[in-house]
């Protein structure tokens, strides 16, 4: 993790790819897709109650979660702006629908304060970075396993309430997907706070070097 100030001429992505400014790129138009499938998921889930539509949705968005990044790698189409889209849109996509299920009893409000909670303390973490001069921090593989567990989980524990005859297997596979989900989400936000705070040590340490 670099200071905002500092720009490489090269910069690059966690992975060693070449980060470029553009825009109009193929991963960024998927991001770009994904974003407009949450409204669509939160109208068929919670408006007209089309569950099955609904569940659709919600397996797209969650599958096509690693389609963009793989396809940015691949193509050298990796952008700062993909960078940031891909999780924002990850994010959106659980806050939205851990609300809705939450809304229609789906899974119990306990299960989504424990979520929310760990965004809380994430986005206590990035103001501190923000505050020191350093942007959010590069996704770690825990947090993306944790998000790819919690995005399988949804439209399998709505399968579960759409229909009768699969609800047992669909609630077993779905909450076990979901409590491992949230227990690497909490991983992640663990991971995420000790580098903050290492930076912010490292920080005042060479401001208090300078200053004697």
């Amino acid at each position: 993790m670099s200071r905002r100030p500092a720009r490489a001429e090269h910069p690059q992505g966690t992975d060693g790819t070449a980060v470029g400014d553009r825009v109009l790129t193929l991963p960024n138009l998927i991001s770009f897709v994904r974003l407009l499938g949450v409204p669509l998921f939160l109208y068929l889930f919670l408006v007209v109650e089309a569950d099955v539509a609904a569940i659709v949705v919600l397996a797209v968005g969650g599958t096509t979660d690693w389609v963009d990044g793989w396809i940015a790698r691949r193509l050298r189409q990796v952008s700062r702006l993909g960078e940031l889209l891909d999780p924002f849109a990850d994010r959106l996509y659980i806050l939205a629908t851990l609300l809705a299920f939450t809304a229609r009893e789906v899974v119990p409000w306990q299960f989504t304060a424990a979520l929310l909670a760990r965004e809380l303390l994430l986005v206590g973490s990035l103001a501190v970075l923000r505050r020191h001069g350093y942007g959010p921090p590069p996704v770690h593989y825990v947090g993306k396993t944790a998000t790819f567990l919690l995005l399988a989980a949804f439209p399998i524990l709505l399968l579960g309430t759409a229909s009768e005859s699969v609800a047992t297997a669909a609630g077993a596979i779905g909450w076990g997907l979901a409590w491992w989900g949230l227990v690497l989400y909490w991983v992640a936000g663990a991971m995420y706070v000790v580098q903050a705070a290492r930076l912010v040590r490292s920080v005042r340490a060479r401001s208090g070097g300078a200053a004697a």
